[in-house]
C-alpha cells in the first residue's frame, strides 16, 4: 500500500511538470501557437511527446486487458506487417502529404479537399467520435487510481456523501485543463516531453523490479504455457480458439493501417506542430527507437500479473487479491441493490479459493471459458440472476473486474518507493492524453463548426477565449458521461465502436483526398454517411443487446431463429468470427463492425466519386507542389537512377542528412532485416519442418520480447534523454524567435473554394 513517501514523489513529480507548463505560457502568441505550436517544433520533441500520448494510462489499461485475455501468440503474426509498416513510416504515408498541405486542422483539409459544407457536416461526426471516445477517459483513470491507491467509493464532507469516482475526475481534469489554458499546443507538448523524459528512468526501474521479482523460465513462461488447446499464449500457431482479440482482429488491424493511417490523432496539434513534412516523418521513424522500455514494461507487467494471479507459488497472495477486488467491484457496480445480499455476496469471494492444481500438483490448463477469474464473475452472475438485479449488472461487473486487475495486483507487488514511482508514471499518462485529446476535439468544434457556420473570423484574443470555452465543454461532457455511462465491453472495443463513427468512413475520406484526383465530395458524403450509420447502429445495439433487444426476441420466441441465422452466416469464418447468440452480449464484436463499415465506405466512395465525376482534382495546388510551390515547400524529387532507386523506394530523399540517412537505413533494418526476417520469417520456415514446443516459444518470446529489445532500451534511453532535452531548448530559442501571424488562423481563403 502508498505510503507517506509514494505520495511524496507523485506530489513533486506533478509539481514539477505544472510548473514548466506555467513558464511556457510566455511562448504562445497566437492562434496558431495555441493550435500547433508555431509549427516549429523537432523531431525528438515531437517523438517523445506524442510517445507519451499513445502510452497513456487508458492504452496501457486496455493493451494489458487484450494480453491478460489472449497473452502474445497473436502478436508473432504482426510481424508480418513489419515491411509495409516500415515503408509506410519512412515514406511518410499520408502524414508527410498532410504536413504538406500546412492546415492547422483535419476540417480545414477538408474544406479544401471537397468544400465548406463537407467540413461542417465530416467535423460534426468526427467530433462526435472522438469526444465519445474520449468520454471514458476519466472514468478509466479515476477507477485506477481508486484502486490502486485503495481509496474509498465516498467520503463524507460537511456531512454530505460525495463520490470519490466523481471527485478524482474533477481534480485530474481540472489538472489538464490548466495546462492547456497556459499555452495549448505549446504547453501541451512541452509538458508531454518533459513527462516522457522522467518517465523513461522509472520505466527501466520497474522493468528491473519484476525481472528480480520473478523468474522468466521458472515461473512466467510456465504460467503462459499453462493455457488450453487452441487457446495458447506463448504458440502462434495454437490461437484458433481465441476470441475478440484474436488473428481476425489482427487482419482488421492490417486493413485499417492502410485505411486509418492518421486515425483519431489527425485532429492533434501534433499533426501540424513540425518544423517541416521531412522533420515530421523523421519524429515518426525515431518512434521506432523511442519505445524500448516502456514497450518491456508493458509485456512484463502482463507477464507480472499473470503470474503473480495464476501460478501457485502466488495461490495466497492471488486469492486474496482477487478477493479483495471483487468486494470493491461489487461495491462500485451494485451500489443500488440491496446492501445486504451484496455483503453476503463478498463474504462468499473471501471464502472461495480458486484450484489451481490437480490432485497429483500438476497445473491445470486455463482457458477463456475456465480460469480463477471465471470463478468469482460466475459467483456475481448467479447472485444478479437469484435476486432478479439488473442483468446489465454482470458485464459491467466483469468489464470493471478486468480493467482493474492491474491495479489490484500491482499495489500488493510494488514495493515503497517504486508504488510512488509508478503512480507519479500513470498519472504522466493520464494528464498527457487527457490534455491531447481534450485540444483536439476542442479545436473541432470551434475551427471546424462554429467558424466555418459564422463565416466570419474571430479577432485574436476572442479567437482563443472560443478555443479555451470549446475544450472545456469537452472535459464537462466527457465528466458527465464518464459519471453516467455503463461501459459494457472492453476498453479496446469501446474505442472501435466509437472510433468507427469517424474512422468507419472518414479514414477512406482522407487517404483517397490525399492520394487521388479522381475522388471529389459526392464520395466523401457517401464514404462518410456509410462509416456513420454502421457505428452508430452497431453502438445501440451493443447498449440495448441485454436489457431490451434480446428479451424481446426471447419474448416473441425469435431468438432462437435469430441466433441459427447469426451463426449461419458467420460460419464460412470460423473460429475466427464466430456470431453465436449471447444473452449479455451482442454477437457480433466492435472490431467486425468497424471492418464491415470500412470496407462499405471504400466502395461507397469510389463509386459515387465516379459517378459524380467532372475533372480531376489539383494536387498540386493543395500540396504546394509545381506551379504552386514556395519558398516553404518540399524540395522537387531527384532524378531516379539504378544507382538510388532502392533508397528512393524506401523514402530516403534529397531532404535526407547523413544522420538522416543513418536513421532510415537503421529502422529498415531493426523491422524489416531483425524484426520480419529472422524474428518472424525464419522462424516460420523452421516451424514448417520442425514444429517448436512450448518450451521453445518460451524461450523465443524471452529473447525477442525481453532480451533483446532490453539492450536497445538501454542505448534509446540516454539517447533520447539528450535528443530531448536538446530539442526543448531549440522549441523555446524558435518560439520566442517566431512572429506571430493572425491570419494564420486555421480558415481557409476563396482560392480552395470547390462550392
Amino acid at each position: 500500500m502508498m505510503t507517506w513517501i509514494d505520495f511524496l514523489l507523485v506530489a513533486v513529480a506533478l509539481a514539477a511538470v505544472l510548473y514548466v507548463g506555467f513558464k511556457s505560457r510566455k511562448y504562445m502568441h497566437g492562434v496558431s501557437d495555441f493550435l500547433a505550436a508555431g509549427r516549429v517544433a523537432g523531431r525528438y520533441v515531437m517523438a517523445i511527446s506524442t510517445g507519451e500520448v499513445m502510452i497513456g494510462l487508458i492504452s496501457l489499461v486496455a493493451v494489458i486487458e487484450s494480453y491478460y485475455l489472449c497473452g502474445f501468440a497473436v502478436n508473432f503474426w504482426y510481424n508480418v506487417l513489419m515491411p509495409i509498416s516500415t515503408l509506410m513510416a519512412l515514406t511518410g504515408y499520408c502524414f508527410y502529404r498532410y504536413r504538406e498541405t500546412r492546415v492547422l486542422t483535419m476540417g480545414q483539409f477538408l474544406e479544401m479537399r471537397y468544400s465548406r459544407n463537407f467540413r461542417f457536416v465530416a467535423s460534426a461526426f468526427q467530433a462526435l467520435s472522438g469526444i465519445l471516445n474520449y468520454a471514458i477517459f476519466p472514468a478509466v483513470g479515476a477507477r485506477f487510481f481508486i484502486y490502486f491507491m485503495d481509496l474509498p467509493h465516498t467520503v463524507s464532507v460537511g456531512g454530505v456523501t460525495v463520490s470519490v469516482y466523481a471527485l478524482t475526475m474533477a481534480v485530474a481534469l481540472a489538472i489538464s485543463l490548466s495546462i492547456i489554458f497556459m499555452g495549448g499546443q505549446v504547453s501541451i507538448m512541452v509538458t508531454d516531453c518533459l513527462q516522457g523524459l522522467m518517465s523513461y528512468p522509472i520505466y527501466a526501474l520497474i522493468v528491473g523490479f519484476i525481472i528480480w521479482r520473478f523468474s522468466l523460465q521458472g515461473e512466467m513462461v510456465p504460467t503462459l504455457a499453462n493455457r488450453a488447446a487452441g487457446e495458447s499464449f506463448l504458440n502462434p500457431y495454437e490461437t484458433y480458439r481465441l476470441r475478440d482479440f484474436n488473428l481476425f482482429f489482427l487482419f482488421v488491424g492490417v486493413v485499417s493501417m492502410f485505411v486509418n493511417r492518421m486515425g483519431m490523432g489527425s485532429s492533434s496539434g501534433y499533426s501540424a506542430a513540425a518544423k517541416s513534412p521531412h522533420e515530421q516523418k523523421m519524429g515518426m521513424l525515431l518512434g521506432t527507437w523511442r519505445d524500448g522500455f516502456s514497450a518491456i514494461m508493458m509485456v512484463l507487467l502482463t507477464v507480472a500479473c499473470l503470474t503473480y494471479l495464476n501460478h501457485p507459488d502466488f495461490s495466497r497472495e492471488a486469492r486474496e487479491v482477487r478477493a479483495e477486488l471483487c468486494g470493491k467491484v461489487a461495491l462500485d457496480v451494485l451500489k443500488h441493490e440491496n446492501p445486504e445480499e451484496v455483503r453476503a455476496l463478498r463474504e462468499r469471494f473471501y471464502a472461495v479459493t480458486p484450484q489451481l492444481t490437480d490432485e497429483a500438483g500438476n497445473l491445470l490448463p486455463l482457458s477463456q471459458s475456465r480460469n480463477p477469474d471465471q470463478l468469482y464473475t460466475r459467483l456475481v452472475t448467479e447472485q444478479i440472476t437469484q435476486a432478479h438485479w439488473n442483468p446489465k449488472n454482470a458485464q459491467k461487473f466483469r468489464t470493471v473486474y478486468s480493467q482493474m486487475l492491474l491495479p489490484s495486483a500491482l499495489k500488493h507487488m510494488l514495493p515503497v518507493g517504486l508504488l510512488g514511482l509508478f503512480c507519479a508514471m500513470m498519472v504522466f499518462m493520464m494528464v498527457s492524453t487527457d490534455t491531447t485529446y481534450m485540444h483536439s476535439w476542442g479545436a473541432v468544434l470551434l475551427q471546424d463548426l462554429y467558424l466555418p457556420w459564422r463565416k466570419k473570423q474571430l479577432d485574436p484574443r476572442r479567437h482563443l477565449l472560443g478555443l479555451r470555452l470549446c475544450i472545456a465543454a469537452v472535459a464537462v461532457f466527457a465528466f458527465f458521461f464518464s459519471l453516467l455511462f455503463e461501459q459494457m465491453d472492453y476498453i479496446m472495443m469501446f474505442f472501435q465502436i466509437t472510433g468507427a463513427i469517424w474512422l468507419g468512413g472518414g479514414g477512406t475520406v482522407i487517404v483517397f483526398g490525399l492520394y487521388s484526383r479522381f475522388g471529389n465530395t459526392a464520395g466523401a458524403y457517401a464514404s462518410l454517411l456509410t462509416g456513420v450509420v454502421m457505428a452508430i447502429l452497431g453502438f445501440t445495439l451493443q447498449q440495448t443487446w441485454p436489457g431490451y433487444i434480446c428479451p424481446w426476441l426471447e419474448s416473441h420466441g425469435l431468438a432462437e431463429g435469430v441466433g441459427a441465422f447469426l451463426e449461419a452466416v458467420s460460419k464460412p469464418f470460423h473460429p475466427y468470427v464466430v456470431w453465436a447468440m449471447d444473452k449479455e452480449k451482442f454477437p457480433i464484436n466492435s472490431r467486425e463492425i468497424l471492418f464491415l463499415a470500412i470496407v462499405l465506405s471504400i466502395l461507397n466512395y469510389i463509386i459515387a466519386s465516379l459517378i459524380a465525376y467532372r475533372r480531376p482534382y489539383n494536387l498540386d495546388r493543395l500540396l504546394h507542389r509545381g506551379d504552386y510551390a514556395d519558398a516553404n515547400s518540399a524540395p522537387r524529387a531527384g532524378v531516379w537512377t539504378w544507382k538510388n532507386v532502392f533508397s528512393k523506394l524506401i523514402g530516403i530523399t534529397e531532404e535526407y542528412t547523413r544522420g538522416d540517412r543513418i536513421l532510415a537505413w537503421s529502422v529498415f533494418c531493426w523491422n524489416v532485416v531483425y524484426r520480419f526476417g529472422i524474428v518472424f520469417l525464419a522462424v516460420v520456415i523452421w516451424n514448417v519442418f520442425q514444429p517448436w514446443s512450448n518450451q521453445a516459444w518460451g524461450v523465443y518470446f524471452c529473447w525477442t520480447q525481453v532480451y533483446v529489445v532490453g539492450i536497445v532500451a538501454v542505448v534509446s534511453t540516454v539517447w533520447f534523454i539528450w535528443g530531448g532535452t536538446r530539442d526543448i531548448r531549440r522549441l523555446f530559442r524558435d518560439l520566442a524567435a517566431r512572429e506571430d501571424n493572425p491570419d494564420d488562423n486555421g480558415q481557409v481563403s476563396d482560392r480552395f473554394s470547390q462550392e
